[in-house]
């Protein structure tokens, strides 16, 4: 499918939180052709994936618009 979002690190196929912790953590404007997949930005900011995740679900509990409710069925 070519209009996949992908990983500008390693090509993993991104993810809403993936695109939306991008924006948040590096840039807000950020193009989708230059984020990175949670694992990619975990090693960038010298964090556990576990601890991103769980700010995540923070930021999204807070309600920023980065990060749309997760759909059903749908693993952070």
């Amino acid at each position: 499918m070519p209009d996949e979002r992908r990983c500008a690190a390693c090509g993993r196929i991104l993810t809403d939180d993936d695109v939306g912790a991008s924006r948040k953590l590096i840039n807000r404007g950020l193009d989708l052709s230059d984020c990175l997949c949670l694992p990619c930005l975990c090693v960038r900011f010298s964090v556990k994936e576990p601890v991103l995740r769980r700010k995540i679900e923070e930021w999204r509990e807070a309600g920023c618009l980065l990060f749309p409710p997760a759909r059903p069925g749908e693993s952070g």
